[in-house]
């Protein structure tokens, strides 16, 4: 059985060989400091993990180190400030002019990643403005490119359009998180016109880009609406309604659709199998901001309904953890949600530090578990 073949029998709640084994999104800096200067796809085969490749073009992230190279139009026009560019610290602030007046936000960049410091919308009315973001599309030849190199070694996971792909995570982004929950409170019309907007935004890029576009899996969600963060009575009235449409039309464009939960997911078990995910992820542990203290409620709520990937520890384990720890977990992850298959085990979130040898216990203790 390929690596692609393992990962897909997981992905439909199905029993594969074994336990297919993989990471979540190699990051560039570990490639470059661990790995020799891999690619993502040279570091799953020379560790003999089931490759999952993340693919990133067009999808409009804020995030990304250096300076983003977001679509513009007459009524988007983007231009970019360096307040800071040295090794190790990059600081950008973007100005954008529409025919509803200007908008900014700031960005700041270590080796490792990129995080907003300034947020895009400050005042309810700059919601107005977002009515003229260009929504990109998808080259669907770069992708059936890198579809077919990664070929039998594993599967090609896609995004929705967005800083974050579910519109509740995406708002966060533009907002504040915390500004974003007072205002649900306080305003919940004006919320919902702002989640309207990013899901009308979004639909079209469903429509555009990824109709016949060669994707195993296409994420949505984000950490920003796991129970550690906001309540299930939040996210029943602010994520659910939104998620259920965008899956709704993935799976009219006959996409699998993994729903990201990086943080906590108890209490909201059910709401995310209403959503009409197919895949749940990350199973966070306590370790690493999660709150799952009983691997198999989780397994027989949600995973009667949607496969899992995730639940490694990919700090106290992965990255100061021995070869000894990491095999015991494997274990005790196999046994908990790998039962009956429909599982695909993987670091919970990115590490950036992680030993070699500890990846490769990790791998081969993966591979050990076999279905018989």
């Amino acid at each position: 059985m390929t690596s692609k073949e393992r990962m897909v029998r997981a992905l439909h709640r199905e029993v594969p060989d074994r336990l297919p084994v993989t990471v979540h999104q190699w990051q560039d800096y570990h490639l470059k400091h661990y790995m020799g200067g891999m690619s993502a796809l040279e570091a799953f085969r020379h560790l003999g993990m089931d490759a999952s490749i993340a693919y990133f073009g067009s999808v409009g992230q804020v995030a990304t180190i250096g300076v983003p190279t977001a679509p513009q139009s007459p009524d988007w026009r983007v231009s970019v400030d360096v307040i800071r560019e040295e090794p190790g610290c990059r600081i950008y602030r973007f100005h954008v002019a529409t025919p509803k007046g200007e908008l900014s936000y700031t960005t700041e960049s270590s080796e490792q990643t990129t995080w907003v410091t300034e947020c895009m919308i400050k005042r309810p009315e700059d919601i107005e403005k977002l009515a003229y973001i260009p929504v990109p599309k998808v080259d669907r030849q770069e992708v059936s490119k890198l579809y077919d190199q990664v070929g039998g070694d594993g599967i090609l996971r896609g995004f929705v359009w967005g800083d974050q792909a579910g519109c509740w995570q995406h708002a966060c982004c533009l907002y504040g998180t915390e500004a974003l929950i007072l205002a649900a409170l306080d305003d919940p019309e004006w919320t919902h016109r702002f989640l309207g907007v990013l899901l009308a935004k979004k639909l079209q890029f469903i429509e555009e880009s990824l109709a016949g576009a060669r994707f195993d899996l296409i994420e949505t969600g984000g950490g920003a609406a796991s129970s550690t963060v906001i309540s299930p009575y939040l996210f029943e009235e602010f994520c659910l309604p939104y998620d259920r449409r965008l899956h709704d039309a993935l799976h009219r464009q006959g996409h699998l659709v993994a729903y990201h939960t990086c943080g906590g997911m108890m209490g909201i078990l059910d709401l995310i199998a209403e959503t009409g995910a197919d895949v749940s992820e990350t199973l966070s542990p306590r370790g690493v901001g999660g709150n799952i203290t009983d691997r198999m409620l989780v397994k027989e709520t949600l995973g009667r309904k949607c496969a899992l990937i995730g639940g490694m520890d990919q700090h106290n384990l992965l990255t100061l953890g021995t070869p000894e720890m990491i095999e015991r977990e494997v274990g005790d992850l196999f046994l908990s949600y790998g039962i009956g298959g429909g599982y695909i085990m993987s670091a919970s979130d990115h590490f950036f530090d992680a030993p070699v040898e500890n990846l490769a216990a990790y791998a081969n203790a993966a591979r050990g578990c076999i279905y018989r």
